[in-house]
């Protein structure tokens, strides 16, 4: 098996979706279909995908089956999404969320 190049990706033992990107917190980051917003973040790097509200401690994905909401992201102007939960689609947008997240107002 050929070593990725991040060295944070599997490549070739599992047959991966089209490439995409979706921009989180304002920058292109590389994803693939089929996978979720946190797989695609922890994949680049991205450990901390929140903070919370009263102490503004980073958070994360836990357990990754939707059941605990440390990886509530903001996603598409929508707060609280589960990012474990959530597949990614190209030009979609993800920001962090700052405790619990506010809603973006379309004029």
């Amino acid at each position: 098996m050929e070593q990725p190049e991040d060295g944070l990706r599997v490549d070739g033992a599992v047959a991966r979706g089209p490439e995409i990107e979706i921009v989180v917190d304002g920058l292109s980051v590389r994803a693939f279909e089929g996978e979720s917003v946190a797989a695609a973040l922890l994949a680049n790097g991205r450990r901390t995908l929140r903070t919370t509200a009263r102490r503004g401690e980073p958070r994360g994905m836990y357990c990754g089956i939707g059941t605990c909401f440390d990886c509530v992201m903001t996603i598409d102007g929508r707060p609280n999404v589960r990012a474990c939960q959530t597949p990614v689609r190209a030009g979609m947008r993800v920001d962090s969320q700052r405790g619990d997240g506010t809603w973006r107002l379309e004029p």
